[in-house]
């Protein structure tokens, strides 16, 4: 938006200027999910279960210092928060 500089002083606003923006919106219903991203959400859980299982595997057979949960459990928690994001959206 560009300033106008050949006025100097501003123009009073009408009274409706305010009505005339959107106060509120409100969309009755859930919109219906997408195929595509519950298929892809869907893949996704079986890559982390079959990481979590390759880890859960690999700590112990190869003798690394630390329990594998804590590489599982952050996995789970964000794939966990993200599924609920998509499937609690409005």
């Amino acid at each position: 938006m560009f300033a106008n500089l050949l006025r100097p002083t501003p123009r009073r606003t009408p009274l409706d200027y305010e009505r005339g923006f959107v106060e509120s919106v409100h969309i009755p219903g859930r919109a219906p999910g997408d195929r595509r991203t519950e298929r892809l959400l869907a893949i996704c859980w079986i890559v982390i279960g079959l990481k979590c299982a390759l880890v859960a595997w690999a700590i112990p057979h190869y003798h690394v210092p630390f329990s594998p949960l804590w590489v599982i459990l952050p996995t789970v928690f964000f794939a966990g928060t993200v599924t609920m994001v998509y499937l609690w959206r409005d």
